[in-house]
């Protein structure tokens, strides 16, 4: 294991964690969460309850007004913001609600596009790309594109974008909405896999209480609403 994995390995840790949203009655207070390396955490709830905003916070894409959040040995809002976005871009796999792509770009171009802005060698990424967009469906769309794609092949680019440099920490917000069953499962359970399998953190925001158990925690959003 390398140096800067082992900064990372020891998981998610979240301390009286508190966020609003100025001029509006929205708050979010996570007193405590902890997410040991190799599981697997649901964020669940009705639209509007903050899913997408503690994701944020988790990623350092939000500051909180109070709290600490660590990953691994980093605290991640002790942080200069350009040492944040280092640390996103080494360490953190992200899947954005919006996707996030470049339409201008190929599938291939997007998904490698990470690893252009971190210098590193692209035949490991390479290798990886073709295996992931294989299990995901979309190795026939490479040389597309991104324009070109649904909103379904899409939301898949994004998730091997999200995988492809083997991140210890990955983040996912609601990656399934735009796919149908059989298709939302292949990405719920290519997330599962290779999270587990690298012994890395897995925090997904879903809507669907059917993926609930899949999970090894869930924190459903109504349940802080009492301590916000």
């Amino acid at each position: 294991m390398s140096a800067d994995t082992a900064t990372t390995a020891a998981g998610l840790q979240v301390s009286d964690l508190r966020f609003a949203y100025s001029g509006d009655g929205f708050r979010v207070h996570v007193p405590r969460l902890e997410l040991a390396a190799g599981k697997a955490l649901a964020l669940a709830g009705p639209s509007g309850a903050g899913k997408s905003t503690l994701l944020r916070l988790l990623t350092g894409l939000l500051t909180p007004g109070a709290g600490k959040v660590s990953l691994g040995a980093a605290d991640l809002h002790a942080m200069s913001t350009e040492a944040r976005r280092s640390f996103r871009l080494q360490h953190i796999g992200l899947v954005f609600q919006d996707f996030a792509l470049l339409d201008y770009l190929t599938v291939t171009e997007n998904i490698l596009l990470p690893h252009q802005f971190r210098g590193e060698g692209m035949t490991a990424a390479r290798s990886k790309m073709l295996e992931l967009t294989q299990r995901l469906h979309i190795d026939r769309y490479l040389g597309k594109r991104v324009s070109q794609l649904s909103q379904g092949e899409r939301q898949r680019v994004a998730v091997a974008r999200a995988l492809v440099h083997e991140p210890q920490f990955v983040f996912a917000d609601e990656p399934t909405a735009s796919l149908d069953p059989a298709r939302g499962r292949i990405v719920v359970d290519m997330l599962l896999e290779d999270t587990r399998r690298r012994g890395a953190c897995l925090v997904m925001v879903t809507h669907d209480p059917n993926l609930l158990s899949f999970f090894d925690q869930t924190l459903r959003m109504e349940d802080l609403a009492a301590t916000a």
